[in-house]
Order: C-alpha cells, then sequence, then structure tokens
C-alpha cells in the first residue's frame, strides 16, 4: 500500500487552500511569501474560515493571541481554550484541530523555523523555545504589563507585514524573536519549574515516541535510545507526568490513528498497519480502551459532523 498517504501535513499555502475562501480576501492579508511567515489579526483570518479542521499537522509554528473573545484548539490529545491576554503555541508537526465559527480578536503568527535562525539568532531555536516543541506547555498566561509589550510588538509586526511581506526580514526577525522572549519570561512548564534529571529524561523521551511512534511501541525501546533502563525510564516519566511510558506510547498511537481516520481513505487495516500493528484486532481493543469506540465509529463520527 502507498506508504504515508493518509496523512496531510499542511505547508501554509495548502491549508488555506483547503479550509479558506474566498481567495481575493486571503490576498488581500497574506502577502506572496507567506509560507515562511505571515501575521494577521485573528477577526479577519478566522471568518474566511469555511469549515471546521479536523486532526492535522502544519510544517510551520503558529502563534494565537487573544485581545476579546475566546479560542479553542485541539493540541496533541488536550483541548485548550483561551480568554483575553492569553496564547496558544501550536508546534511545527504537532496534531490539531478546532471548530469554525468562533467569534474574537487578537492576532494569529505562522512562521519556520529558519526565520529564527541565522543573524539575530545563532543558537538552535527549539532549544530557546520550550512551547515550540510537542512536550512543552502550548498556554501561556500573560499579565496586564506584558499583554501590552506583546500587542505592541504583534502591531509592529503586522504594519511591516502587511506592506512589505518578508522585504525586510532584519526587522522582522529580531521583532518576533523579542515577542517569544517576552512570552518566555512567564511560561509555565506542564513538569514544574526545575529541569531535573527526571524531567530531561522525559522530555528526550516524549520526543523520541513522537518521530519514533509508528515503529517503536515498547517502553524498552526508548529505553535503550535514551541508554538507560527501562526501569528507570518507567519511574522518572511516572514521577513527572503522573502517567507511565506505555501510557504515552499508547496514547501517542491512538493519536497517529485519529489523524489518518480523519484524513485518509485507508481501511481500518491500512492505518493499524500505518501505526506498526499487522493484526487489527489488537489495533482496535487498544483504539477503543483510549477513545470508547471503535475505528470504525471514530471514522463514521468524522464522516457524520
Amino acid at each position: 500500500m502507498p506508504a504515508r498517504k493518509g496523512i496531510r501535513v499542511y505547508g501554509p499555502g495548502s491549508f488555506t487552500a483547503r479550509f479558506m475562501q474566498p481567495k481575493k480576501e486571503l490576498d488581500n492579508i497574506l502577502r506572496p511569501d507567506f509560507d515562511k511567515f505571515f501575521i494577521v489579526k485573528v477577526e479577519e483570518m478566522y471568518r474566511l474560515v469555511t469549515q471546521s479542521v479536523p486532526a492535522s499537522r502544519s510544517t510551520n509554528h503558529s502563534c494565537l493571541f487573544i485581545t476579546s473573545g475566546e479560542a479553542s484548539i485541539k493540541i496533541g490529545s488536550e483541548l485548550y481554550t483561551i480568554h483575553k491576554n492569553e496564547m496558544l503555541f501550536v508546534p511545527a508537526g504537532q496534531v490539531f484541530s478546532f471548530k469554525s465559527g468562533e467569534v474574537n480578536k487578537g492576532y494569529l503568527c505562522n512562521f519556520h523555523t529558519d526565520i529564527l535562525t541565522g543573524k539575530y539568532n545563532t543558537q538552535e531555536p527549539l532549544r530557546a523555545f520550550d512551547f515550540l516543541r510537542v512536550w512543552g506547555n502550548p498556554r501561556i498566561s500573560l499579565d496586564r504589563q506584558t499583554a501590552g509589550f506583546v500587542v505592541h510588538l504583534f502591531k509592529r509586526l503586522l504594519f511591516d507585514y502587511s506592506r512589505n511581506g518578508l522585504q525586510h526580514l532584519e526587522i522582522i526577525q529580531p521583532y518576533l524573536i523579542t515577542l517569544l522572549c517576552e512570552v518566555k519570561l512567564l511560561y509555565k512548564p506542564l513538569t514544574g519549574s526545575h529541569q531535573t534529571a527526571a524531567v530531561n529524561t522525559t522530555n528526550r523521551f516524549k520526543e523520541l515516541v513522537f518521530t519514533n511512534v509508528r515503529s517503536r511501541h515498547l517502553v524498552t525501546d526508548y529505553a535503550s535510545l535514551l541508554n538507560i533502563s527501562p526501569n528507570h525510564l518507567t519511574k522518572s516519566v511516572k514521577a513527572v507526568t503522573g502517567k507511565s511510558p506505555a501510557r504515552w506510547i499508547d496514547e501517542a498511537i491512538v493519536l497517529e490513528a485519529k489523524v489518518l481516520l480523519s484524513q485518509s481513505d485507508l481501511t481500518i487495516s491500512e492505518v493499524a498497519e500505518e501505526v506498526g500493528f499487522g493484526d487489527q484486532s489488537y489495533f482496535t481493543r487498544l483504539f477503543k480502551k483510549y477513545e470508547g469506540i471503535t475505528p470504525t465509529d471514530f471514522r463514521r463520527k468524522i464522516e457524520l459532523s
């Protein structure tokens, strides 16, 4: 069977073509180089979304900041709702979905990792900003003062982008990095404020699961990749997250399967094979254990929605 045919990883261009219209209005707010970076007002973008967006992935990072109303996005397996002076980040490659029709105001910024590198940032950017990594906390609440700074930065970015696109990258890049640095000051990790050995092990484990879940399903696989014992991995992950590494792996498999079920015409058997199971019945039992319904019923719900 064709490999990976069910996964849809959207760049900004393919995403807007699939879920938004009319093109003329899009062209009024997006510059020709928007696959690398764009910033828009949320209220202008959301009204052009013509349908709910099912579980998908993006090649770029997204940052959503709300100044009034609320916005809800499912990121990974969690549903997040933010209000005034709150932000959500969706890291590149992370699974996300959201419904259309929300009424709110604020700013949406979408950018490729490459925009952060180069002249003004010589270090690997994802190492500097945990909220741009799949294991990070995607929601950040800003105090009144920081929210004022952030609004100013968004307005400055929007001012230059709407007029010049990326012609003035020497302006866009430092303002974007400054924005991320302001937010970083108020960032609260999901695993607490202290980067202990257990936290570092857990974060490395979660990144490995994210990239290897289709082919590696055993705790021993990840312990081997991390050069630690399975017992040490289990103790570390459970101490930090409250969940065993086996559960993290199972939930990642189910999440991957949900993307395939909602984004493709693969049969249930083919979906099972895509996530690494030759035994469809075992896959179905695992899926039902976490979702409460079979893969077939899950797909039927998607089709009816």
